[in-house]
């Protein structure tokens, strides 16, 4: 690898239409390319699947894991309290009365698997991310706007400056610009 790719991030391609950078993105992963993203102004159908995303289900594991702890935590909380710490016996019941239980467990249990939602979404989003590559390129502000991008990462195992600026060109976009790290 030469010093100029190894101080490249990408390379992006700027579109006016949404229907071009999906078309762009769909032709991008069936050339093989795996490591890219596409920037709009706002929500597109189909854009996802033209770049190859497939749903992930870590986040379904971290809220269930959440929910486990808070369970357990509120349950051993109060179990602790009511039998081993301050053992009450009131009117002959049991010092463990688990339905007693059930309110207290349910939402503590929602509570931190609400939490564990938020922080793993924030973890597996890689966020807070106040600084990104493609804010270095010129024009990209318009993303926001009314432009269309698509990045093709350079660690990408299929990526080669020359050959991707030169697919890139052939997808017809507005400009394509070099991403710096």
């Amino acid at each position: 690898m030469t010093a100029n790719e190894q101080r490249l991030y990408g390379l992006m391609a700027e579109f006016e239409e949404a229907e071009h950078l999906i078309e762009a993105a769909r032709t991008a992963h069936e050339a093989g390319y795996r490591e890219m993203d596409a920037y709009s102004p706002f929500p597109v159908e189909g854009l996802a699947e033209a770049v190859g995303y497939r749903p992930h289900y870590r986040m379904n594991w971290i809220v269930v894991a959440g929910l486990a702890v808070g369970a357990a935590a509120a349950f051993g909380m109060q179990y602790y309290a009511s039998v081993v710490d301050y053992p009450l016996n009131v009117g002959g019941r049991p010092l463990n009365s688990w339905p007693a239980f059930i309110p207290v467990t349910f939402e503590l249990a929602v509570l931190v698997a609400a939490f564990a939602a938020i922080f793993g979404m924030f973890a597996l989003n890689g966020l807070p991310q106040p600084y990104h590559p493609a804010f270095n390129v010129e024009g990209f502000a318009r993303a926001s706007q009314d432009r269309f991008f698509l990045l093709i990462h350079a660690d990408d195992p299929q990526f080669d400056p020359a050959d991707t600026r030169r697919f890139l060109q052939e997808l017809a976009p507005q400009e394509v610009n070099e991403v710096e790290p």
